[in-house]
């Protein structure tokens, strides 16, 4: 057991710094830091970002460009920085409604602007105490502990580890301004899909999310030994936050429209990236796809449940290899809707900040399902990749 004694979180405020998952106190910040993952904005882009995501794992360029044609299909492009600048807008537009008068810095893992620029830039403006906001909701090394690896080491590259603190609002998975986007999406296809007489039983619902090693599924969440870790089943917390929030989804649709409580649904994955030797969490969304018609499918809502927005993994993989293993299959499909900038899912984000300003007790946060409200700060070793070796992460307990 982690005793209270044992707690160090580095980079942090000073109410954060004892180490206790909640934080219900106020602490007055002067700057919220948006974390984006980044993406190319032109074809020359392309590689060069390719490589900053697989830094260090010595993957040849010509291995690269097999994904690359994904960014080449667009142009090039990703969506994902003119997404997130809507978001900061958005964003700014909502804090200012409310008379929160805090600035929002916004820098990228993988691509300009990064975040060593966003917080030097706050640094130089005097607001040295920072709020993270990752653009993912859910727990595992690549959405959450990657994101407090890199404020570490940002804060340790620029000098500035002895001046600006950065915590981090909680995962967001299961906050209703998340939930609520992707209710609205199921309910409409679904309804669409009866309205045309299609029967329940031959409608599926799939929620989709970035398939992840099972290994680093399996380490997501508090760690056994801890005093908050919980047995989450196969899959880890990662799993465990994304069939809580689907169940939730299915339960205010079927609420909504009749028969669709007859509706089946399932978890699927997509985007997997690693060698084939390498176990990934399945099944695959195409794969499940292929084997619809056999079980009486007619029609498919294909729910992107584990992204904020229509970034390059929603365009290919779902928008473009889902749709047409679909169209092979025979079966209607429609691809429900992103939080986005949906002003429910905008106003739930700046709640969260709200909930750290004032330090909102967690007995009084708000959560659709059973496992949160999540901690604002990480357990010690949550979501860490052994195979990369240990690395320093702010907004969490050491190690």
């Amino acid at each position: 057991m982690t005793s209270p004694e044992q707690h160090v979180v580095p980079f942090a405020s000073p109410a954060a710094a004892s180490g206790a998952p909640y934080v219900e106190q106020a602490v007055a910040y002067d700057g919220i830091l948006l974390a984006g993952f980044g993406g190319p904005e032109g074809q020359d882009d392309v590689i060069p970002f390719l490589r900053n995501v697989t830094r260090g794992r010595g993957i040849p360029d010509e291995r690269l460009e097999e994904v690359a044609h994904h960014y080449r299909h667009f142009g090039g492009v990703s969506p994902i920085n003119a997404q997130n600048r809507a978001l900061k807008a958005a964003l700014e537009a909502e804090l200012a409604a409310r008379s929160i008068d805090l600035p929002v810095y916004w820098g990228n893992r993988n691509w300009a602007p990064y975040l060593d620029e966003a917080v030097a830039d706050a640094a130089a403006a005097g607001d040295t105490r920072l709020l993270g906001l990752a653009t993912s909701a859910y727990s595992s090394f690549s959405s959450c502990r990657q994101y407090r690896e890199d404020f570490a080491r940002v804060l340790t590259d620029t000098g500035l580890e002895n001046t600006v603190t950065i915590d981090k609002v909680r995962q967001f998975f299961d906050h209703p301004g998340f939930v609520q986007p992707f209710v609205d999406g199921v309910r409409d296809a679904v309804r669409g899909f009866l309205a045309d007489a299609i029967a329940p039983e031959a409608v599926r619902v799939l929620f989709s999310t970035h398939s992840i090693p099972t290994a680093d599924a399996e380490r997501s969440g508090p760690r056994e030994g801890d005093e908050h870790h919980r047995d989450l089943g196969e899959g880890g917390a990662y799993a465990a936050q994304h069939l809580a929030v689907a169940e939730v989804v299915m339960a205010a649709v079927a609420a909504e429209v009749q028969g669709a409580d007859r509706v089946a649904w399932d978890l699927v994955y997509q985007s997997r990236s690693g060698p084939p030797s390498q176990p990934w969490l399945e099944p695959d969304v195409n794969d499940v796809i292929a084997e619809l018609p056999g079980a009486g499918v007619q029609a498919v809502a294909i729910v992107p449940l584990g992204f904020m927005s229509d970034h390059m993994e929603v365009l290919w993989d779902l928008d473009t290899e889902a749709m047409d293993a679909a169209g092979e299959a025979g079966i209607r499909a429609v691809r429900t809707p992103t939080p986005g900038v949906d002003p429910v899912f905008v106003s739930g984000l700046v709640d969260l900040v709200q909930e750290r300003l004032s330090g909102t007790p967690a007995a009084q946060r708000p959560h659709a399902t059973h496992l949160g409200p999540w901690f604002d700060v990480c357990r010690p070793a949550c979501c860490e990749n052994v195979r990369a070796g240990f690395k320093p992460a702010a907004a969490g307990v050491a190690p």
